[in-house]
């Protein structure tokens, strides 16, 4: 007896009910595989390191981010702090803006701090808005923490990050956007002498209808001085120019002793956009190196030849009231006066520090590249 061959066809709707029920389960093993398959490995920024803090004063836990600088194997030396915060969105960038600043000679060697905040989860967005703003407006109910918060750095932060790091404990930056940058100003007018170096962008001036010129205000009231370096941009596309450029000519009628104060507003660019441009702007300024001016005789001093190595000389020259160094297939560039025999290149790293014996007639010079040192040796006078 011939045995019929049973083909099973489905019809349209036998096959959408089929899709109805392994529909689900067919879903989750293919995301579960390309997870499995697509997944990256979790990504660490070189050179840093993530650390824990508990707050006492605020009562909340904090995660700190830290980038150690090129050197700090160097037992013998301490370095400037920069402190942001909002880490978790500006320590990636700050780091990559003080890599490239470092690497053009704009910035000494840093220790970058990041803060932000820890525990399972945390919403970043509700919590920033509750540390960094100074009072309470119903229209964020969580506000008013940063008196609590800018304690916290004060007395637990930084003596934390300064018994665990070879810090400059005279020479701390503060950086800071948005509500970031309206607490930079904040810590600057309540802790003045905390920090040595302001950096903010677009801060949020308008919170709390302006609050932060009374504090400005009450500063002035009680003070002359304001021994401070602060930088401050705005994007030109954002809301806010006007009172911005406001809350700058009021700091600027005060006339504070040791006050200096640049400020930008930045083409075409918005209010999260303006970190990029401000930050490396800010880091640049605020850490400006002097450009002295030394009279002809004493700049005469340093004319003459210098041996790179056998056979190769760099020629020493006065051009124009500056010191002017020309190397074999090189163009002449003109240097900057920093200090006593202390020379630098503006846009490069390079640094010059001119060497004398006892009694002290020029030898050479001490040259630092990123690549390395080396000494160049005086080999003949000025032409």
């Amino acid at each position: 007896m011939k045995q019929d061959t049973f083909l099973f066809r489905p019809h349209a709707h036998s096959l959408i009910l089929i899709l109805l029920v392994l529909g689900p389960c067919l879903f989750t093993l293919v995301s579960h595989s390309q997870e499995r398959i697509t997944t990256p490995p979790r990504v660490e920024l070189p050179g840093s390191q993530h650390l824990s803090i508990s707050s006492s004063i605020v009562g909340r836990e904090y995660s700190i981010l830290v980038q150690l600088p090129r050197g700090y194997g160097d037992t013998t030396r301490s370095f400037p702090v920069v402190f942001v915060l909002d880490a978790q969105w500006d320590f990636p960038l700050v780091g990559a803006i003080y890599g490239s600043q470092y690497y053009d000679g704009f910035v000494p060697a840093l220790i970058i701090v990041g803060i932000t905040w820890g525990g399972a989860n945390p919403n970043h967005d509700s919590l920033r808005a509750a540390d960094l703003t100074p009072t309470h407006v119903q229209q964020v109910p969580q506000s008013g923490n940063a008196p609590q918060f800018l304690s916290f750095i004060k007395t637990e932060l930084i003596p934390f990050i300064e018994s665990r790091f070879r810090t400059a404990k005279d020479d701390r930056t503060l950086m800071g956007s948005s509500y970031g940058g309206l607490f930079t100003l904040y810590a600057m007018f309540q802790e003045t002498g905390l920090f040595r170096r302001y950096v903010l962008t677009s801060p949020a001036l308008g919170f709390d209808n302006g609050i932060l010129s009374s504090y400005e205000k009450s500063y002035a009231e009680r003070k002359s001085s304001l021994p401070v370096r602060l930088f401050m941009a705005q994007g030109g596309l954002e809301g806010g120019v006007e009172p911005f450029e406001r809350f700058v000519e009021q700091m600027k009628s005060r006339s504070y002793e040791g006050f200096h104060l640049q400020t930008r507003i930045l083409e075409n660019i918005g209010h999260s956009g303006s970190k990029a441009e401000g930050y490396t702007r800010g880091m640049q300024w605020v850490f400006e190196r002097p450009s002295l001016s030394l009279p002809p005789a004493a700049l005469k001093e340093y004319e003459g030849v210098y041996e790179i190595r056998p056979g190769v000389e760099a020629r020493v020259t006065v051009e124009g009231g500056r010191l002017s160094v020309q190397a074999p297939g090189n163009p002449p560039v003109l240097v900057h006066t920093e200090g006593n025999d202390r020379f630098y290149v503006k846009g490069f790293f390079l640094n010059a520090q001119f060497r004398r014996d006892a009694a002290g007639k020029l030898t050479g010079i001490d040259v630092e590249q990123y690549a390395g040192s080396t000494f160049l040796k005086k080999i003949g006078g000025g032409s």
